[in-house]
């Protein structure tokens, strides 16, 4: 079963840390709180009728069939100027600047660190969720992508690695908010959240 624990042990702490210049023990902190936060942009594209997904859908199964997670990612074989762009795709158009500006003191270290690590996680992000989607879906690889409305297959995958938080797609005026406040342990969390949740309507 797909999970967030699963999901952070692909990425290679130490190595992002040496090629970024910065301290280990910051990036993974760093990395606790972003890779909820881009699952969780997802999953609330995924589930939100005002969206049109089918764009993302694409960019996961494509990032799933690109090899990056084959025998371990190669922090070199990231393509971070892709990573942005996968960036702003889930974030309402707003590209790595402008969600580390938005981020910067909720937890998940300095504007610089974000910046320089969204683009780096991005890809591995999306490559293992679409990893899972293709899995999930060997009965039909022809048709790696979920239906947009209701999440289908890439709904049920982002609703497992958030531990079920996403399930439901929907219910209050941030649902972003209560899926990354329940996934993170809630408390000043929710701030990403609503931060988020901005992001995502093409808000700064």
């Amino acid at each position: 079963m797909a999970g967030l624990d699963e999901l952070f042990a692909q990425i290679p702490v130490a190595d992002i840390a040496s090629k970024i210049g910065a301290d280990q023990a910051e990036v993974n902190n760093a990395i606790q709180t972003l890779v909820p936060a881009l699952v969780g942009g997802l999953a609330e594209n995924v589930h939100s009728n005002q969206i049109d997904s089918s764009k993302i859908e694409s960019a996961v199964a494509e990032q799933g069939a690109s090899g990056l997670l084959d025998g371990g990612v190669n922090v070199d074989q990231v393509d971070e100027k892709q990573g942005d762009h996968l960036v702003a795709s889930l974030f309402g158009g707003n590209d790595s600047n402008a969600v580390a500006s938005a981020l910067a003191g909720t937890g998940a270290g300095g504007g610089d660190l974000i910046k320089k690590l969204l683009p780096i996680l991005a890809p591995i992000v999306l490559a293992y969720i679409g990893k899972q989607l293709t899995k999930g879906s060997d009965s039909a690889p022809a048709q790696p992508q979920a239906q947009s409305a209701g999440g289908g297959g890439l709904g049920d995958i982002l609703g497992s690695i958030l531990g079920g938080a996403a399930g439901g797609g929907g219910g209050g005026n941030n649902p972003l908010g209560s899926i990354l406040g329940s996934v993170m342990g809630g408390g000043g969390n929710n701030a990403i959240g609503e931060i988020l949740g901005g992001l995502l309507s093409g808000k700064k």
